[in-house]
């Protein structure tokens, strides 16, 4: 049997028009009251008896009214024999106008449809968030075609089409700058809270918005392939991938709702025919208890707080691809991370220039650029941006020294750029510092003498200290380090960092090996890394963190989870969202089952109404469960 929530479909029938339907039978309902008031010689009658007086008559009318957006439901329900809330109610309003007891009836289609137009306004708010999204992009964009600017639809930007973005316009689609510059607000995006600066060659995403600049865009992709759409698609699946407690939620109401149920028709056939009870005092007890069947609040419980974590979170620059993976983070007792590119920049700078001999740090970086400029290694790029500025001489019979560096002749002299194997005389106690501390010593000489040494490092991220220190203060067991480098560089960088733990000198296979190991002694194991080299490993991971993934589609494709600015400081953040959600839907699963309990207990004695079920037992319970849900979109990341 089914147990389809109204909140399967959000709401029955057209919105407007069920709303008017309710406000309808809510005047009716008020003008019955009005009449019995100032009409109360007018005796109560029933269907069967042959005569109705006004009021009851103006009760029925808000039944059928009220009830109209549901009935039709009720009657698919019963074609496929499925107990689902429709059928229920359907089944309390008319039990309720066969018995004589309209203002019951009444009351319990007015109530109803009230609860599901308050309900469908509550689940709106918790997909606000994504609602914001998918107003984000602008509908229009300007274009230069043939040498003309023009308006067309977003949708018509073709791969390579020139958009023009004027200040305070929002991007229409993703692409590259090919001409201006400008600050971008990417918030809507990456979570970013400060302007990104854009020039020539840089990135930008469809819905951010261009601050003070103008620029020219060269468009990359479509507007339905942009970073905006994919994330609204993978959100809207979100969704629809369940939490391992939302399973069992709907495991229970298979069974719940038919017990209740067939206790409910018991309840009214039982105590009349064996204990000499009143039928119609019965009858009313079993309706009161077919209302309190109504799974409603209970199957909802679960996806509105799933729904409403995963949209916040999607605001804010994380993307979390199902409720399971949301579920699961909120079990997570250990951390692994990747170390280049997650939590250092990935990319080395001169940190040091130690001055040997006299010679000025000017003169050692001129003679390591010149050298250097014609290599292609990552070292080399540091070293000549560190040399922006100064005026490289230029060299002569250049010779690449495999493993060891460059030499080639300035000015008829002999000069040599490397590591230490390439210089006879290398004990210099400044190298031997800076190798102690983690970073590469780039030697710079000539055939006499060594004029400095160039210390090279891959700086760690700004954020990432505080980020595991965060994390430490929410109760993370064990974090640890993964890493291709030394151990020696390994070593610093953990110690700077205060990780609990690293591994040193791993191939990505090791990586794999290191998360099992993990998995095997914390169960529950996160892993971030930069979704690329570090796929096997996000993916060995129960939950896998891809960290940048704004500017990669495969970070977007294979994580669990995408943050997606290179931004540490929202893993705390998610962590947090995380336990709240946890916390949140274990608080609504069981305040839900409690007061259905609780209710129907309350029903045989007398205690509960019909009028008290549908308000306490349905509409009370499920907006009461979908406004603790809604507390979630109020968690916020703290500013990076």
């Amino acid at each position: 049997m089914s147990n389809s929530c109204c909140h399967d479909n959000c709401c029955h029938g057209n919105g407007a028009s069920a709303k008017k339907l309710m406000i309808i039978s809510g005047l009716l309902i008020l003008a019955a009251l009005v009449w019995k008031v100032l009409r109360p010689e007018i005796e109560h009658g029933t269907l069967w008896q042959g005569h109705l007086g006004v009021s009851d008559g103006l009760l029925i009318v808000a039944s059928i009214v009220g009830g109209s957006s549901f009935f039709p439901n009720a009657v698919r329900a019963v074609r496929r024999l499925s107990l689902d809330m429709d059928f229920l109610m359907t089944a309390a309003i008319l039990g309720a106008i066969v018995i004589g007891e309209y203002i019951e009836a009444a009351a319990i289609a007015f109530l109803f449809s009230c609860a599901e137009r308050l309900e469908s306004y509550a689940v709106d708010r918790a997909r606000s968030s994504l609602n914001e999204l998918m107003e984000l992009a602008p509908e229009t964009a300007t274009v230069r075609r043939d040498g003309k600017e023009i308006s067309v639809p977003a949708a018509s930007v073709v791969v390579g089409d020139t958009v023009l973005i004027r200040p305070g316009e929002r991007v229409p689609v993703d692409g590259k700058v090919a001409d201006g510059e400008s600050t971008l607000d990417q918030s809507t995006i990456t979570g970013e809270s400060m302007p990104a600066a854009k020039t020539v060659s840089d990135e930008v995403f469809a819905g951010t918005i261009n601050h003070e600049g103008y620029l020219e865009v060269e468009a990359s992709h479509l507007a339905s392939q942009s970073v905006l759409s994919r994330i609204i698609e993978m959100v809207e699946e979100a969704e629809d991938r369940r939490a391992p407690i939302e399973q069992f939620v709907r495991r229970f109401a298979r069974y719940y709702t038919p017990a209740v149920t067939l206790l409910a028709l018991a309840v009214m056939v039982a105590p009349p025919l064996f204990m000499g009870g009143s039928f119609a005092d019965w009858f009313v007890r079993g309706l009161t208890l077919l209302v309190i069947a109504c799974p409603c609040a209970l199957v909802i419980s679960t996806p509105v707080a799933v729904m409403s974590g995963i949209t916040s979170a999607a605001r804010n620059g994380v993307l979390i691809k199902g409720g399971n993976h949301l579920e699961a983070l909120g079990s997570v007792s250990a951390i692994a991370f990747d170390k280049t590119g997650t939590l250092t920049y990935g990319r080395p700078e001169v940190t040091e220039v130690v001055r040997l001999n006299g010679y000025s740090e000017n003169e050692i970086l001129a003679v390591a650029a010149a050298l250097e400029q014609r290599s292609g290694h990552p070292i080399a790029g540091a070293i000549l941006r560190r040399a922006e500025g100064i005026e490289v001489p230029e060299v002569e019979q250049f010779e690449s020294l495999t493993g060891q560096g460059v030499r080639a002749r300035i000015h008829g002299k002999v000069y040599q750029v490397g590591n230490p194997g390439l210089f006879h005389n290398c004990s210099e106690q400044q190298r031997v510092e800076i190798q102690k501390a983690g970073q590469t010593a780039v030697l710079v000489g000539n055939d006499t003498e060594l004029l400095g040494v160039v210390a090279v490092a891959d700086k760690v991220r700004d954020n990432a200290k505080a980020a595991v220190a965060a994390l430490r203060r929410q109760g993370m067991a064990k974090i640890v380090m993964l890493t291709g480098d030394s151990e020696e560089t390994a070593s610093n960088i953990a110690k700077d960092l205060g990780v609990d733990e690293y591994r040193a000198g791993l191939l990505p296979a090791d990586k794999v090996n290191a998360v099992e190991e993990l998995k095997r002694q914390y169960g529950e194991i996160a892993m971030v890394g930069d979704g690329v080299n570090d796929a096997p490993a996000l993916a060995t991971a129960s939950v896998g963190i891809a960290m940048g993934a704004a500017g990669s589609d495969t970070a977007l494709e294979t994580a669990d989870v995408a943050l997606m600015a290179d931004d540490l400081s929202k893993l705390p953040y998610l962590f947090k969202l995380s336990h709240a959600s946890r916390k949140v839907i274990r608080q609504n699963v069981w305040a839900s089952i409690l007061l259905k309990f609780t209710l129907a207990a309350g029903v045989f004695p007398g205690m509960v109404t019909l009028i008290a079920a549908v308000l306490v037992g349905d509409m009370g319970t499920s907006l009461g469960v979908t406004g603790n849900a809604l507390r979630l979109a109020r968690i916020r990341p703290r500013s990076s």
